[in-house]
């Protein structure tokens, strides 16, 4: 989770300045490249000895480093009434479960802290086994159906740009416009909008009822929802 969570954000223009395992972390206000580190890290079972950055033999220390976003990535109770106050991150992403005690996150809300919690930021996963389980049942890979129509469409579609504007679009823009999505593109653009859209719900309904945090909104979400299921199988009330 670690891992994929830097190598991400790092591919999006995000600057990784500290890692952290359980034999020690690395340290870079310059950045880390993840996958160097990855590699040597891979092989060395360690992130001693690394060239670049400054070792840290206590990796826990490194949650309370300056950082904008902190992701405890590992194990439960990571942040806790002992290291809540001295968190300087702008951000927590919980994508361990539970990586914060409930008295810490108290703390960590009064210090104005935005959490983005666990059951939320781990949804992605439950979210693409979802899509996959459709896919079973169908047994038709996503974007089968209409692959080839929409390949024609924008090769039609440039054919007439090319026309109309004089210019020509070289193969490497056609091959890319053309091919389509494929389905892992379609399955990511499924996940994102997913996310997106769970996201706006959890955050509207804490803004509407004046709630401090998004753990909190995400528990009213899920209980609503699981009211109206109720009340449409005539379980409750």
């Amino acid at each position: 989770m670690g891992y994929y969570s830097a190598k991400y954000l790092s591919e999006a223009g995000a600057r990784i300045i500290g890692i952290a395992e359980y034999n020690g972390g690395i340290w870079d206000e310059n950045g880390i490249d993840i996958e160097r580190i990855k590699v040597y890290q891979t092989e060395n079972k360690t992130f001693k000895g690394y060239a670049k950055g400054q070792f840290i033999e206590d990796g826990n220390s490194l949650l309370t480093k300056p950082c904008d976003i902190l992701i405890p990535a590992a194990l439960e109770n990571q942040i806790t009434v002992q290291n809540a106050h001295d968190i300087k991150a702008k951000i927590i992403g919980e994508a361990a479960n539970g990586p914060v005690t409930q008295e810490a996150n108290t703390i960590l809300l009064e210090k104005g802290i935005m959490i983005i919690p666990d059951m939320y930021l781990n949804a992605g996963g439950v979210t693409v086994s979802y899509f996959e389980w459709l896919k079973n049942l169908s047994r038709v890979s996503f974007g089968k159906l209409e692959k080839r129509y929409d390949m024609k469409k924008y090769e039609e579609l440039l054919l007439g740009i090319e026309k109309a504007t004089g210019d020509s679009f070289s193969e490497e823009q056609k091959r890319i416009i053309i091919k389509g999505a494929s389905e892992r593109d379609l399955v990511n653009s499924g996940l994102e909008e997913t996310m997106v859209t769970a996201y706006h719900h959890m955050n509207g309904v804490r803004k509407e009822k004046g709630i401090k945090d998004l753990r909190t909104a995400g528990f009213i979400v899920a209980l609503e929802r699981i009211a109206i299921s109720y009340t449409d199988l005539g379980i409750f009330p």
